[in-house]
């Protein structure tokens, strides 16, 4: 989950909150890719996950990113919570998830690049106090009560809060894993095309990316069980978004839709202040009740956009997150599906000519669907399947059309980074898939094992 935010003074007109994503807008040349992944560490005596404290901990993972690789501590009170260097950060969620959000690149080669680095000093260090990482959608085995929590105000308050408005929230916080990538829009015009591709497609890079069929040492009838948890959070502050989709939405139908989800906290002096339930729109009048006659500075507000999850979020760029965490090569599958389809305009277009007919109801189907069977759903007459097979060839044409080398020229493009969903396209099988034939199969229902084999 994100840092606070810093910067940016008092908001004085109720048009600054618009104007502060429409400061994102840029040029095509100035476009980025930032790719963000999540990933469980364990203790490989045995098997759990790992407390914030102690030789085999996440603080010492911090430290020793820290004193071997020049990272930059970020503390909360005197915790070390994160990690930053180049433009990059590693931060923590709320169970320990070790997360690396990384610089804004123009390239796929180079994102790939930063998340080989990454997890190269990850398994360095790691391997120094006998702990492991793995990339997975969900916890396979471990129960809420096995779980830590990080030392950070904010999960403290939103773990209260998680319980009384969903069924599903602190399972979302500390027992799962995401990866995704945030990207850049030119206009007004061209965020809402891309928003819009972002929703409707989702579903298709869930089923794509499909990789948690386990959770509490079971088979749980999902070949996304992340993407399940989800559904059942806090329908105030996730889901479709229908309204997206509404003639003459833009930036101020966004504001007006975060100004309706509750808050959950301010971030004042280092310390994260309760404001669970009450209003932004209070704020901005000055009448909030954890802050009596304060009134909220930018920074305020780019906290309070970083507390709402739908399956994409427009921040100053555009997050896609309908993915699960998955094993090293599909970290850098991610970033090029989204990159192929958003970032040509006629790749772009293609994208939504897919969708473009489709209602709510439909939207949300192939969402459930996709969640529940992967690429073997169905809504209707949409083939999963066939529904990723040309949402992975518009990418391909995008990333073509980019024409971004790599290797030193050695590499024509960028579109060798789709190599693993264009083998899921070709087979019909997703992680989630070959985790399930694995379990019935070599593993004898011993699910210890996924362990060691899908380590990172």
């Amino acid at each position: 989950m994100s840092i606070p935010q810093s910067g940016g003074g008092p908001i004085e007109r109720f048009e600054q909150l618009a104007e502060f994503l429409a400061s994102g807008c840029k040029p095509k040349e100035m476009w980025r890719i930032g790719t963000e992944h999540e990933k469980f560490g364990y203790d490989r005596r045995t098997l759990m996950p790992l407390p914030y404290d102690g030789p085999s901990s996440i603080r010492a993972m911090l430290e020793g990113m820290r004193d071997r690789f020049g990272w930059t501590p970020v503390f909360e009170q005197d915790k070390i919570i994160g990690l930053t260097k180049d433009g990059a950060n590693v931060s923590l969620e709320p169970g320990g998830q070790l997360e690396l959000s990384g610089a804004p690149l123009e390239t796929i080669h180079q994102t790939c690049d930063e998340v080989n680095q990454h997890l190269r000093e990850v398994r360095e260090v790691a391997d120094t106090i006998d702990a492991g990482f793995i990339g997975l959608g969900a916890a396979p085995i471990w129960r809420h009560e096995d779980m830590p929590m990080m030392p950070k105000g904010r999960y403290r308050l939103m773990t209260d809060y998680m319980g009384r408005v969903g069924t599903h929230g602190t399972q979302m916080m500390y027992r799962t894993c995401t990866v995704q990538v945030n990207l850049d829009f030119g206009s007004e015009s061209d965020m809402v095309q891309k928003m819009r591709v972002a929703l409707a497609l989702q579903p298709v890079a869930t089923a794509l990316f499909a990789n948690s069929p386990f959770f509490e040492g079971k088979v749980n009838g999902h070949k996304s069980w992340r993407s399940r948890i989800w559904r059942g959070l806090d329908d105030a502050r996730t889901g479709m978004l229908p309204f997206v989709f509404d003639e003459g939405f833009g930036f101020d139908a966004w504001v007006n839709y975060v100004l309706d989800v509750p808050m959950y906290f301010v971030y004042r002096d280092g310390r994260y202040i309760d404001a669970l339930g009450q209003s932004f729109r209070d704020f901005l009048k000055g009448e909030l009740p954890a802050l009596p006659g304060e009134k909220p500075t930018l920074s305020d507000w780019a906290d309070h956009l970083t507390t709402v999850f739908p399956e994409a979020r427009m921040k100053k760029y555009i997050e896609m997150r309908g993915a699960d965490g998955g094993p090293w090569r599909r970290l850098c599958a991610l970033p090029a599906l989204w990159v192929g389809l958003m970032y040509d305009q006629s790749a772009l277009d293609a994208a939504w000519d897919l969708a473009k007919g489709w209602d709510a109801g439909t939207r949300e189907a192939l969402r459930v669907a996709a969640s529940v069977d992967g690429l073997q759903a169905r809504v209707n007459s949409i083939s999963m399947h066939d529904l990723a097979r040309e949402v992975v060839a518009i990418a391909d044409s995008g990333l073509k059309a980019r024409a971004r080398p790599g290797a030193g020229g050695l590499v024509q493009d960028e579109t060798h980074f789709l190599d693993a969903l264009k083998e899921t396209v070709e087979t019909g099988r997703t992680p989630a898939d070959e985790l399930l034939e694995r379990f019935h199969g070599a593993w004898h229902g011993d699910l210890t094992r996924i362990y060691a084999e899908y380590c990172y």
